[in-house]
C-alpha cells in the first residue's frame, strides 16, 4: 500500500496477491484492476488504476508544499513543485521495481504472473497459483523488501554524495526522502501478517516447520487481521485526538489489510473444502462440441440461442480437442462479420486453455483456471478427447453445498 499522510510520507503497501477463479481471491483483487496499460517490464504486463494518480498528486503536493521547503528553505516554489513531481514519479518507479522483483522470482520458481497493477495503495503482482514449496514461497515474498532495502540504501548514498559535492539542498532532501521511505516500506512489509510480504514469509515458515500448507495459509491471514484492526484503532484514535489527516490514512490501511486478510483466510478455507475432490466429480460431463469450420452465424443459430451452455469445445477431424469458444469470444464478433467468420478464427487455442484429467485433484487445477478461457477448464482423456468442462459456477456450487453440510 502507498497511502500518503499529511506530510507527503507514504505508508506501507502489500506484496503480491494470488489470482484465480476463487471468489475470495477475486474479492481481494477486483479493486486493483487496471484502468490503463503502461507496457511490459521483464515480460510482465504493467497497468495502473486511476487512483495511482491521486497518490502521485498527494506525494508531489506534500513534498513541494511541506517537506522540501522545511528541509531546504530558500528555493523557488516552481523548483519545489518540479522536484516534488519528479520525486513522486521516482517513488512510483521504486514501487514498480518492488513488484517486478516478485514477478521475476515467481516466474523463476514456476509460478505464472498475470500482471502488475499500480493503484491507491501502491502495487500488486498478481500471481497465477501458489508456489510449490516453502522455499519458493519465501524467495518470492522476500525479494520485494530486499529490493526496497537496496533502493533505500542507494538513495541515501546518493544524498550523501550530493552533500559532499556541494549540490542543491532540495536535491539532497528529495534523495534523502526517497531513501528513508524505501527503508520504511521494506521494514513495514516484513511485519509477519498477510497480505504484507512478511505474512508470506510467515506462511512459508509455518509451512516448512509443520509440513501443513493449509495450516500455514490460515495462520498468516489471522495475523493480518489482527494487524489491520490495530491500525484501524490507531488511525481513528488519531482522528479523535485531532492530530491531523494522517489518521484517516492509517485507518484506511487497516481496513484494506483486514479485508485482504479475510479474503485470504476464506480462500484457504475453500481450498480445504476442496481437498481430495477430483476434477471428474465436479465437471459438466459430455459437453456439446462443435467443428472449427462452423461459421459464427450458424453457431449462434444452432447452439447459443437454443442451449444453456456458454462455452463449447472444438473438435478436430479425429475427434480430438481443437480449442474452446466462449460466449464472450462470440460477442466480440460484429454481427455483420459472423457469416464469414469461422469458429477457429475466434476460439482460444488448445495451448491457451487449461486442461486436466478426470482423476486430477481439483485443488491442483484451480490456479490454472484463468486467461483466454474465461475461467473454464476442459477435461480430456488420454487420447485428448473431451470428457467435460469445469466452470467457475461448478466450483461455486460445490463450495455452497459444502457450506450447507
Amino acid at each position: 500500500m502507498t497511502p500518503v499522510d499529511r506530510c507527503g510520507v507514504p505508508g506501507p503497501r502489500p506484496g503480491y496477491a494470488t489470482v484465480g477463479p476463487n471468489p475470495a481471491v477475486e474479492e481481494e483483487t477486483h479493486l486493483m484492476n487496471e484502468s490503463f496499460r503502461l507496457g511490459r517490464v521483464a515480460g510482465v504486463p504493467v497497468g495502473a488504476h486511476w487512483s495511482v494518480l491521486v497518490v502521485l498528486g498527494l506525494i508531489a503536493f506534500g513534498l513541494s508544499a511541506g517537506r522540501l521547503p522545511q528541509v531546504a528553505p530558500g528555493a523557488s516554489p516552481a523548483l519545489y513543485l518540479g522536484v516534488g513531481v519528479v520525486t513522486a514519479l521516482v517513488f512510483l518507479a521504486c514501487l514498480l521495481a518492488h513488484e517486478v522483483s516478485h514477478a521475476v522470482l515467481a516466474q523463476r520458481n514456476g509460478v505464472g504472473v498475470r500482471g502488475i497493477t499500480l493503484w491507491l495503495f501502491g502495487g500488486v503482482a498478481q500471481l497465477r497459483g501458489d508456489p510449490a514449496t516453502p522455499g519458493a514461497d519465501a524467495r518470492i515474498a522476500g525479494v520485494g523488501p530486499l529490493v526496497s532495502l537496496v533502493l533505500g540504501g542507494l538513495f541515501l548514498v546518493l544524498s550523501g554524495a550530493v552533500v559532499a559535492a556541494g549540490g542543491s539542498g532540495v536535491a539532497v532532501a528529495a534523495l534523502g526522502w526517497l531513501g528513508v521511505i524505501n527503508l520504511v516500506l521494506a521494514v513495514f512489509n516484513l511485519i509477519p501478517a498477510a497480505p504484507l510480504d512478511g505474512g508470506r514469509l510467515l506462511r512459508a515458515g509455518i509451512w516448512r516447520v509443520t509440513g501443513d500448507r493449509r495450516r500455514a495459509a490460515v495462520s498468516a491471514p489471522r495475523a493480518g487481521r489482527a494487524l489491520g484492526l490495530v491500525l484501524i484503532v490507531l488511525g481513528l484514535a488519531q482522528v479523535v485526538l485531532a492530530q491531523g489527516f494522517g489518521g484517516l490514512w492509517i485507518a484506511l490501511i487497516g481496513w484494506f489489510v483486514v479485508a485482504a486478510a479475510r479474503a485470504e483466510e476464506e480462500a484457504a478455507g475453500r481450498d480445504e473444502t476442496l481437498a481430495g475432490i477430483q476434477v471428474g466429480q465436479v465437471m459438466t460431463a459430455d459437453p456439446v462440441t462443435v467443428a472449427p469450420d462452423l461459421t459464427v452465424e450458424d453457431f449462434v443459430e444452432e447452439h447459443l440461442l437454443h442451449g444453456r451452455h456458454a462455452s463449447f469445445p472444438l473438435r478436430d477431424a479425429a475427434g480430438g480437442f481443437a480449442g474452446l469458444v466462449t460466449l464472450n469470444r462470440v460477442r466480440e464478433v460484429p454481427a455483420g462479420e459472423r457469416a464469414a467468420t469461422r469458429l477457429a478464427a475466434i476460439a482460444c487455442r488448445p495451448a491457451e486453455v487449461p486442461v486436466a484429467a478426470a482423476d486430477e485433484d481439483l485443488a491442483d487445477l484451480l490456479p490454472r483456471m484463468q486467461g483466454c478461457a474465461d475461467g473454464r477448464a476442459v477435461v480430456l482423456d488420454a487420447s485428448r478427447r473431451v470428457l467435460g468442462i469445469v466452470a467457475p459456477s461448478d466450483i461455486s456450487r460445490l463450495t455452497h453445498r459444502a457450506e450447507l453440510r
